[in-house]
């Protein structure tokens, strides 16, 4: 990872940020996983479209765990959204929602079928102290399976009301975190009748870790990193 610095504001100097290198001698492999449809698009939508604006040539790995029936469907419209005019493989599962744990062994069977056929520079996944035990099991199993990786671990707001303190921020530009909601609340008609599917969710969030990271824009996606090597 390249390090630079954000341009000044006033006087004083600014936190430093990361960035992937824009030519690593080939194109980046991100492989995003989900427990279940719209967790990617809602956790790290943001940041998936601005590595497809930034990075050339992003190849992208998608999997939903549990994604059967019209939702289904509905994931396969919000991947092609977020990764159009990417190379991309789209794998949705139908893995019982709510149960993952109780089919470990066979998610865990996929898992090492994955490992042998995607060799990512980056994984996006859930974090592990999320209070849904679908997402703590997809968590738990990005980690056992992907030893010597990049992974970041993206969040969820919902009723249980576990948000927590991620550390590392994605800012976002107006028109990247207007299409991500854009893109979410399009794809997932089935949702809108759920309180808490709603644009001002998505943004509200991203607002507030835009506010902690003093994102020049005032919006961002945050997500927890266990492991980073520099």
């Amino acid at each position: 990872m390249f390090v630079a610095e954000w341009k000044a504001f006033g006087t004083g100097r600014c936190m430093l940020k990361l960035s992937l290198p824009k030519n690593s001698g080939g194109s980046l492999t991100v492989l995003c996983l989900g427990a279940h449809c719209d967790d990617i698009e809602i956790g790290c939508g943001g940041t998936l479209l601005h590595l497809k604006e930034t990075l050339p040539g992003v190849k992208f790995y998608w999997v939903v765990f549990s994604a059967s029936g019209p939702r289904g469907q509905e994931a396969k419209k919000a991947a092609e959204l977020f990764t159009a005019g990417c190379e991309r493989e789209i794998a949705l599962k139908d893995y019982r929602d709510g149960f993952l744990p109780y089919d470990g062994s066979a998610v865990k069977g996929f898992f090492e079928e994955m490992k042998g056929q995607v060799n990512p520079d980056l994984i996006f996944t859930h974090w592990s102290g999320d209070a849904h035990q679908d997402h703590r099991l997809i968590s738990e199993l990005t980690w056992n399976t992907f030893r010597n990786h990049l992974i970041l671990e993206y969040e969820i707001p919902k009723y249980d009301g576990d948000l927590g303190r991620p550390g590392m921020f994605v800012p976002l530009e107006p028109e990247v975190y207007k299409k991500k909601v854009s893109y979410i609340m399009d794809a997932f008609q089935s949702q809108h009748t759920k309180r808490w599917f709603q644009s001002e969710t998505f943004l509200s969030l991203m607002r507030l870790r835009g506010m902690e990271c003093n994102s020049p824009s005032d919006y961002a996606e945050a997500f927890y990193c266990r492991k980073m090597v520099l």
